[in-house]
């Protein structure tokens, strides 16, 4: 049983969530999200609600001069109230999926070393993140790829892994999409993996990247890509519903803030 527990793990989610019963078709839109549950009080209400991924960050506690507890926390924030530890406690008791968002090299492996001791309760699907590519308007260094594929996959060989490019948006000015030196270097990178892969793309940035994006999924069908917003970022429906009609609605999973979520659940439905 506890193969068939870390299966989850190497499984695409949709598939995953489907064949549990918890979505009625094989389309990702359908798998919903709780993003940043990071504090004891984030992490207690999406263990409680009825989403099917939860999404949080992990940094070391004090940042890199820190005493290395994996804490729960995005930059640039350095301390919590909630530790890595409690949130998996607090999380192997739901039938959720998770996703853990990196934003150092150095917070991966002790972070690892907690999840080996829960992994046999976590029969979901469990993604690991980091933007190890720069990407458009990107101004925050990458994780180091090389380092963060060979820690995650020591530990995990069968994860599923979240690569992505650091991003920026800028509301006075026209925002470049990404283009087809940054999507190739990605595919260099992620040829050789034998996991599934999923990219987190910026909704407001997705639209004019449609051909490069389109490109980057069709290099394997492992690949996916996870539709995610920053919190002033202004892009509407119309661009995720764009974006649901130029891919394959298995592979394009969307965690979105409100009020864009609630609107988009509701137009794909109507």
């Amino acid at each position: 049983m506890a193969d068939e527990g870390m299966g989850a793990w190497s499984e695409q989610a949709v598939d995953h969530f489907l064949r549990s019963e918890r979505i009625e078709a094989r389309d990702a839109a359908a798998v919903r999200w709780f993003h940043a549950a990071n504090s004891k009080a984030r992490a207690r209400e999406a263990a409680r609600s009825d989403v099917h991924m939860i999404e949080a960050d992990v940094v070391l506690r004090g940042g890199q001069e820190g005493n290395r507890d994996p804490i729960m926390a995005h930059p640039p924030e350095t301390d919590s109230d909630n530790t890595l530890q409690e949130w998996l406690k607090e999380i192997v008791n739901t039938d959720k999926g998770i996703k853990l968002d990196f934003k150092s090299l150095e917070a991966v492996q002790p972070s690892l070393e907690l999840l080996e001791h829960v992994k046999h309760r976590l029969r979901r699907p469990v993604w690991i993140n980091a933007d190890i590519l720069p990407g458009p308007s990107g101004s925050s260094s990458p994780v180091d790829a090389k380092g963060f594929l060979g820690t995650v996959t020591s530990f995990f060989p069968n994860v599923t892994l979240s690569l992505g490019w650091t991003t920026g948006w800028h509301p006075d000015k026209h925002n470049k999409g990404y283009d087809w030196v940054m999507v190739k270097e990605m595919a260099q990178i992620c040829n050789m993996l034998p996991q599934p892969v999923t990219f987190p793309v910026r909704a407001a940035l997705v639209r004019q990247s449609v051909s490069e994006l389109c490109w980057l999924i069709q290099q394997s069908d492992r690949y996916s890509l996870t539709v995610w917003t920053g919190k002033e970022d202004v892009y509407s429906v119309e661009d995720l519903l764009y974006i649901r009609e130029n891919f394959d609605r298995s592979r394009v999973y969307y965690d979105i803030l409100e009020p864009q979520n609630s609107e988009f659940r509701k137009a794909i439905v109507a």
